[in-house]
């Protein structure tokens, strides 16, 4: 009659031995990490240094590079190439105090993230992608593609100057605007640039490629229901999708619009909101937010329209492919405008 609950706390036991276990690996996996990017930084110090000593040497620095490769190999094998080099010489160049590069650690990074983070040219970028890299356990091909995507500029040039402060998208007490990006980039979706016409399409391969998707909505967005209906007395509405943030605590409800936004689909929007608010939203959630995700928009539109100010309603255009050098320069610009002391 015992020999059930004996089975059961063993299997218990091998549980918890083997939560153990894990838990020892990765602690493991973080100090050799932690260890080994310090030591990348101390090597790069150490190059800059001795090539100090022979500054009066113009092709010293790549001399001296190319013999402790050579040296290096010998003794530890691969790993220590002329290119990884120049990067711990790179890395050290980049955080010359290695106290200003461990503050904005968060998490577990490996040398392929720290390498990524440390070509950027931005501090405030920098740190917002070594944060965000720890603290959402992003790969390191994750983490390249939403640099190449402009994540970060993204955000910064979504946020609407009411909500700006000096410091990088991100702050302890969550605000919408933070989570906001403009443009939102969809390349995984593999569509055309011209969808005019086809929400449903574009519907239906966002619900497909639905991690993609949540991946570039951002952190703490769980997809609820597409085509949620919302009906009062005499009328029923559809919301394309929605989406609870945990961060936020709050629901977000996307409409999807192939074509340049239009002040109609403002007032829908703003409609879905004030209708979503008073049937679906509970006692302890957070107002909800709503998002146009437009082909385009018209920037005095919505300066002239409910957007402007609110802090419930944003309209963002939406890109199939991944924007330009260019494009990019253009969105840290006009994120730049509107941190306080930008030009207006």
């Amino acid at each position: 009659m015992n020999t059930p609950v004996r089975i059961t706390d063993d299997a218990h036991f091998f549980k918890e031995v083997s939560a153990l276990l894990s838990q020892a690996r990765s602690n493991a996996y973080r100090a050799v990490h932690s260890a080994m990017i310090e030591t990348y930084w101390q090597v790069g110090r150490r190059i800059v240094e001795q090539e100090q000593k022979g500054k009066d040497r113009a092709d010293y620095g790549e001399q001296l590079i190319v013999q402790l490769s050579r040296h290096l190999g010998d003794s530890f094998g691969k790993g220590f190439s002329v290119a990884n080099l120049w990067n711990f010489k790179q890395f050290y160049q980049t955080y010359p105090d290695f106290a200003q590069f461990s503050t904005h650690c968060v998490g577990n990074l490996a040398w392929t993230h720290v390498r990524l983070i440390m070509r950027l040219d931005d501090p405030a970028e920098r740190a917002y992608y070594l944060r965000e890299t720890g603290e959402q356990n992003w790969s390191s091909r994750v983490l390249e593609r939403n640099i190449r995507s402009g994540y970060y500029r993204r955000l910064l040039s979504a946020r609407k100057p009411e909500a700006v402060s000096a410091q990088p998208p991100e702050r302890e007490s969550p605000n919408a605007g933070d989570f906001i990006k403009d443009p939102y980039v969809l390349e995984f979706l593999n569509l055309p640039e011209d969808l005019s016409g086809k929400e449903s399409l574009l519907e239906a391969t966002l619900i497909s490629n639905m991690q993609g998707f949540l991946l570039e909505l951002g952190k703490g967005f769980s997809f609820v229901a597409r085509q949620m209906r919302i009906s009062t007395e005499t009328s029923h509405f559809y919301i394309d999708l929605v989406f609870y943030n945990y961060l936020l605590k709050c629901f977000v409800v996307i409409d999807l619009k192939t074509a340049k936004l239009t002040h109609q689909d403002i007032g829908q929007m703003d409609m879905y909101v004030r209708l979503f608010d008073e049937l679906k939203r509970n006692a302890d959630d957070n107002p909800t937010i709503g998002v146009i995700l437009c082909a385009d928009k018209d920037e005095t539109l919505a300066r002239y329209s409910v957007l402007k100010g609110s802090r419930q309603l944003f309209a963002s255009k939406y890109r199939t492919v991944l924007p330009t050098e260019q494009e990019l320069a253009d969105m840290l610009a006009r994120g730049s405008r509107l941190l306080p002391g930008g030009q207006p």
